[in-house]
């Protein structure tokens, strides 16, 4: 039996996330190989690069699929365009700028026949899929999110962040938000939000946010880019019977105060063994839950002008 070949990937945006996670996770699977680059500005040594998507699609049929590491504001027109064109699409958390543009890019892939992934890297930590076996039985009564780290350490010199769509803090807070809504066995809504905004920018540096479910559960939800020194990942879970805390961003997990044993971190080999699932099946995976909460915390959430932020 013939072995499949792997499927020719090509990034788009060649920024941090690229450089730390896509190329070495393309590098290490066996289902895709790199085959281009599309970048305005910087490129990759040995590997044809186009400065425009519609270039590659044009000159490369042979490039069936399409990570798209933008940012999340010019995201949609180019996933638009790669679905029209046939393409299979990953893209990187958030999977848009808005709800309806990724309502869009969905009905679009079902239309086309063609894949769309929409990822979140966290869901992918080792502790999160034994958190959420262990919580489906169990009633919540609240869970503690606990998401903290130094803007200026994870995306140095990234204006776009701090522009509108951009999301702020909530750049790396839907990250805790991807986890919640994986291992909570009911759906949370949110119920209030606070959010500091500098005063010369337009996303938010710090949000406090307080959900319920349908059963009686609540989950509170501090997010903060100001955080030296060590950073904080936790989400705690309090159950009627028993706890569960996951930290590390979802690497590591205690029940009842004690460690559980887990696999090595490897959440982007993850997402693209996921994105090798998918088009196998010939199928999508587009989940909006975490920035709807996102949305919603725009929608009701009171806003506190703070401090200006400066990048240095």
């Amino acid at each position: 039996m013939k072995a499949t070949e792997p499927v020719k990937i090509a990034i788009v945006g060649l920024g941090k996330i690229a450089h730390d996670q896509h190329i070495p996770s393309i590098g290490r699977s066996r289902a895709f190989t790199l085959a281009a680059t599309v970048s305005r500005g910087s490129s990759l040594p040995g590997f044809d690069h186009y400065g425009r998507l519609g270039d590659l699609l044009g000159a490369r049929p042979d490039v069936t699929a399409v990570a798209l590491c933008v940012p999340p504001q010019v995201r949609f027109g180019m996933a638009w365009e790669a679905l029209q064109a046939g393409r299979d699409v990953l893209l990187e958390k958030p999977p848009g700028a808005t709800v309806a543009e990724v309502q869009a890019l969905a009905d679009l892939a079902r239309a086309k026949g063609r894949t769309l992934f929409a990822t979140w890297h966290s869901r992918f930590a080792p502790a999160v899929a034994p958190a959420k076996d262990w919580l489906a039985h169990r009633e919540v009564k609240t869970a503690r999110i606990v998401w903290r780290e130094d803007v200026r350490k994870w995306h140095p010199g990234q204006t776009w962040i701090w522009q509108a769509g951009g999301m702020g803090v909530f750049d790396p807070g839907i990250n805790a938000l991807s986890i919640l809504t994986e291992i909570m066995p009911h759906p949370v809504h949110l119920t209030s939000a606070e959010m500091e905004f500098p005063e010369n920018c337009e996303t938010p540096i710090a949000a406090r946010l307080e959900f319920e479910d349908a059963v009686g559960g609540t989950v509170s939800a501090d997010f903060d880019f100001r955080q030296t020194g060590p950073q904080t990942w936790d989400i705690a879970v309090e159950t009627s019977d028993g706890s569960l805390k996951l930290s590390a961003g979802g690497a590591k997990m205690e029940i009842d105060g004690r460690p559980v044993d887990q696999a090595a971190e490897a959440e982007y080999d993850g997402i693209y063994a996921r994105f090798a699932e998918l088009l196998a099946a010939g199928s999508s995976d587009v989940d909006a839950s975490p920035l709807v909460h996102v949305a919603d915390a725009f929608m009701l959430g009171r806003r506190i002008v703070t401090d200006p932020f400066h990048d240095e």
